[in-house]
C-alpha cells in the first residue's frame, strides 16, 4: 500500500467512531493546552516583572546594608550598616557614576483635614530620587537641594495617597500631618503602580534631612552619622556596573574599616532581581509542565487502550487486508498512521484550546499572558511523540496476527 492509501484507511477508521476518537484525544488535548496556558502565564508573568523593575530606573545598582551582623531594616547599628556620608562618598569617588541618591523609610499616621490614615510608608529620599527611579509628577514640584539642607518641612504625595487623602481636591499648598509635624504638600506624583511587594503610590515622599530629624531614631548617628536603608547608583553604561561595583566595595570597605569579604553591605543590579524573579517563575513553571506532561502520559495511555480494542475489534478486517495481500509492514504502519492521526488531532485541537484558555484567563484575571512559540512547538511535539510511542504496541501486535487465524475469528 501507498502512503496516502495507508492515510485514506487510517482517516476512514478514525472518523468510524468520532465519539470514541474524540474521548481518546482528550487527554492529548487538555495536556497540550495546559502546557500552552501555563507557559503563557508564566512568560506573561516574567515580561510583566522586568518591565516593572526597569521601568523603575535603568543602569542602577542597590547598595543596602547588610543585617547580618545585628539590627533591622532602617535602624542604625554601632558595628555596620550604611550612613548618608557614604553616598556621598560614592558620589565623589567613583567613576562612572551619573546620580546617586539614598532613601530611609518610616511608618507614620497621616492626617489631612478629617482624614487620617495609619502605617503609611514615609520615604526620605534625595532631590533625584525621581529621576534616577523614572518617576514623573503629575503636580507641583519635587524638593530640592536647599530644602534637603534646610530641613524644610515638605512633602510629595504617591497618586493614591493623594486621592485618599484628599479626593478631588488639589493637594498641592495643603498640609499634612505626618505623626506629630505638619508638611507642606508641593507635588504629586503621577501614578507609578505595584512592583514586588511595593505600592509606589501609597508612599509620602520627604526630604531625607527631615526623616533623620523627625521619624528615625538614631541613636549612634553623632557617632557614625545618619543611616540611610539603601543608596540607589546610576551608572552612565551598562558595560561598567562591574567595574562600579568593584570600586564601590573597595570604597565602603575602606570608609568601613573591614575587608571585601566581611564587608557589611550587599550590592545588587536590576539583573540580579530580575533573574531572581525569573528563578521563581521558572520553578513555578517547570512544576506545571510535570503536571501537563502526566496528563499527556495519561492521554497516551488512552490512546493505546482503544487502539488495542481496535486491533480486536478488526481482527477480521486485518486477515482480508493480509490474504489480499497487504504485508506485516502496511498493517503496521496502518495502526501506527490511526494512533498519530488521534494524537496529532488532539494537539491541533489542544492548541487552540490553549490560545482560548490563555486568552480567557487573561481577561477574567487581569494578568498578562504571553503565548510562546516553543511551547507551541514543545506541546504538539510531545503529542506526536506520544502518539507514535503508545501506538507502537498495538501497532506490533496487530502486524504479528497469522492471517488464517485473523480470518477465523469471531
Amino acid at each position: 500500500m501507498n502512503p496516502i492509501e495507508i492515510l485514506r484507511i487510517s482517516w476512514e477508521a478514525v472518523g468510524r467512531n468520532k465519539i470514541r476518537s474524540i474521548l481518546t484525544m482528550l487527554g492529548i488535548i487538555i495536556g497540550v493546552a495546559a502546557v500552552i496556558i501555563m507557559v503563557a502565564i508564566s512568560a506573561g508573568t516574567e515580561a510583566t516583572i522586568q518591565e516593572n523593575i526597569t521601568g523603575l530606573g535603568s543602569n542602577l545598582i542597590f547598595v543596602s546594608a547588610n543585617f547580618s551582623r545585628g539590627g533591622a531594616p532602617g535602624m542604625m547599628t554601632a558595628g555596620g550598616g550604611l550612613v548618608y556620608d557614604d553616598a556621598t562618598a560614592i558620589a565623589e569617588s567613583v567613576n562612572g557614576v551619573t546620580a546617586v541618591v539614598v532613601e530611609q523609610t518610616s511608618s507614620q499616621t497621616v492626617k489631612a483635614g478629617k482624614t487620617a490614615l495609619e502605617d503609611i510608608p514615609i520615604l526620605g529620599t534625595s532631590p533625584g530620587f525621581p529621576a534616577v527611579r523614572d518617576m514623573e509628577l503629575a503636580e507641583g514640584r519635587y524638593f530640592n537641594q536647599k530644602e534637603v539642607d534646610q530641613k524644610t518641612k515638605v512633602a510629595v504625595l504617591g497618586s493614591t495617597l493623594a486621592e485618599e487623602l484628599f479626593g478631588g481636591e488639589n493637594p498641592v499648598g495643603q498640609i499634612v500631618t505626618v505623626g506629630a509635624v505638619k508638611l507642606t504638600v508641593i507635588g504629586v506624583l503621577a501614578e507609578k503602580g505595584t512592583v514586588g511587594e511595593v505600592d509606589y503610590d501609597s508612599r509620602l515622599y520627604t526630604p531625607i534631612t527631615v526623616i533623620f530629624d523627625k521619624f528615625v531614631d538614631s541613636p549612634f548617628a553623632r557617632i557614625r552619622g545618619d543611616s540611610v536603608r539603601m543608596i540607589y547608583v546610576k551608572v552612565a553604561d551598562t558595560k561598567s556596573v562591574d567595574g562600579v561595583i568593584l570600586q564601590i566595595q573597595l570604597l565602603l570597605a575602606k570608609r568601613h574599616e573591614t575587608t571585601l569579604d566581611d564587608l557589611d553591605v550587599s550590592i545588587t543590579t536590576q539583573q540580579d532581581v530580575i533573574t531572581a524573579q525569573g528563578s521563581t517563575t521558572a520553578a513555578f513553571r517547570s512544576l506545571l509542565g510535570w503536571v501537563a506532561g502526566v496528563s499527556l502520559l495519561v492521554g497516551g495511555i488512552g490512546i493505546m487502550n482503544i487502539m488495542l480494542v481496535s486491533v480486536t475489534e478488526r481482527t477480521r478486517e486485518i486477515g482480508i487486508r493480509q490474504a489480499v495481500g497487504a504485508r506485516p509492514a502496511d498493517i503496521l504502519l496502518q495502526f501506527l498512521t490511526e494512533a498519530l492521526l488521534l494524537s496529532m488531532a488532539g494537539g491541533i485541537l489542544g492548541m487552540l484550546a490553549g490560545f482560548a484558555g490563555a486568552w480567557v484567563f487573561s481577561q477574567a484575571s487581569g494578568m498578562r499572558t504571553v503565548i510562546q512559540p516553543a511551547s507551541i512547538l514543545l506541546a504538539f511535539g510531545s503529542a506526536a511523540t506520544v502518539g507514535v510511542f503508545f501506538g507502537f504496541y498495538p501497532a506490533g501486535k496487530a502486524a504479528q496476527l497469522e492471517p488464517i487465524e485473523a480470518l477465523r475469528y469471531e
